[in-house]
């Protein structure tokens, strides 16, 4: 029975993440850092490519898990026969986040609440994607037990419960009652290292709800959907590095946009475009020391020739992402492919830089000083964009066929040269502007012509196509959402694009990507028509689309890629920032549209 990747709860310290089931399964779990290689990954194969499973032994316990308010602090209450108990699941944020990381913590508090529960536990330690078994021994004492398993450069420590050794995975059976418990620490460190001591849980658990509790508390509270951003801001968070400033598109890897397919890929890394729409929503609420700290990234990740340039990077600034299939494992619901690394950071894709520098503009705007090479930096990404003015691009959803003129990539081009236009003249900055608007025109001259057939714009030059990212042409000033174009885009998106009312990215019959098979509509494309019909009057559908799509979180808040509305269920990597951050964008443009006077 595959797990529905609805079911699956997050953990983080803002290095890495881990994935939850709601039976009580760790699946995926990459050590020490969110783009490392796994230490459990049954979520893209078996129990047997490495997991941790801790629940009740009555079959027909039933869970119910939240989380600790605003945190990543899981507990889940199981329901049992003969008691309650809860397990307390998190991975403790260290203090210091420029700390060099010598150990990651995963600690299961297990908790009786009343009568008695037996609780059973499985523990396989795969590393590297599960290709390398462990060498596994039992140390420590026997009022202190602990289990270490060490491959190559990586080592874990279980303390908590001496476990029973069965053909390469790890047991133990043990009860909690009322007011009782135990405490399960799983500690990576690296294996040329001394085993860490032992951690204060307790201590932990106060500093990791406090560390979260007061970065959610400067969210501004209320609005009708509240609740969903405070949460999708705390997605967004934790998918930042805590060190090095570096923002994930999502925690995992190969969950399938197409079941059985092969449109399977590696979210682990920072899209410079997601990662720019990542820091807008959070600069909206002001975490304005997040776009300086990544500012700061930035700077590192494009240094030297801007010929060089590449659309995403590792969560530090790596280069090389190569793209790398792993046969051993059999995929989720097997979708294979199961790939790590990404292809698509070679590819060349034009809107990168416009939505950078629409985010570093609208850091400005806000309140962020220039620092002694911010700006340099700026006027570098300009100077890349009129190299490359002429090149098509493989747009912004990588296809992987022929390179078009994409209408979003070329009006993303327009914005970067409109924002340092803006740079020099509300801001006195320094720079070629003549040159610059005389560009943004001839751009904007080109969309109008090529951009543009039957009275809507276009998904690329040559085609009467649309696809969903013409949803995001307001949204950069390239023309008001009323536009008559706009508007007839719209009608087109709606008569081509929407199916069982969400928005699909475009039509893969076209066979503009490249690929087999098909996909599921794509969540944040529905939130931009969200945003979309709240700007041009139709609030009632824009309330009716916002409130269906938020439905579609799972329990505890979290989303994914994509959604398939005819099995009800989440597609695609999980969670998604993506998702996330469109959420965030569309509850504050109906959030603007209530404050509006009449």
């Amino acid at each position: 029975m595959v797990t529905p990747i609805e079911d699956f709860a997050l953990l983080s310290n803002c290095r890495t993440a881990a994935l939850v089931a709601r039976d009580g399964s760790i699946d995926w779990l990459c050590l020490p850092r969110l783009d490392s290689a796994s230490a459990f990954a049954a979520l893209l194969g078996d129990a047997d490519d490495g997991g941790w499973r801790l629940r009740p032994t009555d079959a027909d316990a039933r869970p119910e898990r939240r989380y600790d308010g605003d945190t990543f602090i899981l507990v889940t209450r199981w329901q049992t026969a003969s008691g309650v108990a809860e397990v307390h699941d998190f991975m403790p944020v260290g203090p210091e986040p420029r700390a060099q990381v010598e150990r990651t913590d995963l600690v299961r508090r297990v908790i009786g609440i009343s009568g008695t529960v037996a609780f059973e536990l499985d523990l396989r330690v795969r590393f590297d994607y599960g290709r390398a078994l462990p060498w596994v021994r039992q140390t420590g004492s026997t009022t202190a037990p602990e289990l270490i398993a060490t491959a190559g450069p990586d080592a874990v420590v279980l303390r908590g419960l001496r476990l029973s050794a069965h053909d390469h995975r790890h047991t133990a059976s043990f009860e909690v009652t009322a007011e009782a418990g135990v405490d399960l620490v799983l500690t990576w460190f690296p294996s040329f290292h001394q085993v860490p001591d032992a951690l204060d849980v307790d201590r932990a658990l106060r500093e990791t709800r406090e560390w979260w509790q007061s970065w959610a508390d400067r969210i501004e509270p209320g609005g009708v959907h509240g609740v969903e951003v405070v949460r999708s801001l705390l997605v967004l968070r934790a998918l930042t590095n805590h060190e090095t400033g570096g923002i994930a598109a999502a925690a995992t890897t190969s969950l399938p946009e197409d079941f059985g397919g092969v449109r399977n890929w590696d979210y682990r890394y920072v899209w410079l475009r997601d990662a720019a729409l990542t820091l807008e929503a959070l600069l909206a609420h002001g975490f304005l020391a997040l776009a300086e700290q990544w500012r700061t990234w930035l700077l590192r990740a494009v240094a030297g020739d801007p010929a060089d340039l590449q659309i995403m990077y590792g969560l530090a600034g790596e280069r090389n992402l190569p793209e790398v299939e792993l046969p051993h494992l059999a995929g989720y619901a097997g979708s294979r492919p199961v790939r790590i690394g990404n292809g698509a950071a070679l590819q060349y894709q034009a809107d990168v830089v416009g939505e950078v520098l629409v985010t570093l503009s609208s850091a400005r705007q806000a309140g962020l000083t220039e620092s002694a090479f911010s700006w340099p930096l700026e006027r570098h990404l300009v100077r890349y964009a009129s190299e490359h003015l002429e090149r098509p691009d493989n747009g912004m959803w990588e296809i992987r066929s022929e390179p078009q003129h994409f209408t979003h990539s070329r009006v993303m081009i327009w914005a970067a040269f409109d924002r340092a236009v803006r740079a020099v003249e509300e801001h006195g900055l320094e720079g070629p502007v003549e040159r610059w608007r005389d560009l943004r025109q001839r751009l904007r001259d080109e969309i109008d012509a090529g951009g543009v057939a039957n009275g809507h714009f276009v998904q690329h030059y040559g085609t009467d196509e649309v696809d969903a990212s013409l949803l995001l042409l307001p949204q950069v000033g390239f023309c008001a959402p009323d536009d008559p174009r706009m508007l007839a885009t719209v009608a087109r998106i709606e008569q081509t694009l929407v199916r069982d009312g969400l928005v699909l990215r475009y039509r893969t019959a076209t066979g503009v990507d490249g690929l087999p098979g098909a996909e599921h509509p794509f969540l944040a494309c529905s939130f931009w028509l969200v945003e979309q019909y709240a700007a041009t009057g139709r609030l009632d559908d824009a309330q009716a689309l916002m409130a269906r799509l938020c439905s579609f979180a799972n329990d505890v808040g979290l989303l994914a890629e994509e959604y398939d509305p005819v099995e009800d269920r989440q597609v695609g990597n999980f969670p998604q920032a993506f998702s996330h951050l469109a959420l965030v964008r569309a509850a504050d443009a109906l959030a603007r549209v209530r404050r509006q006077p009449g």
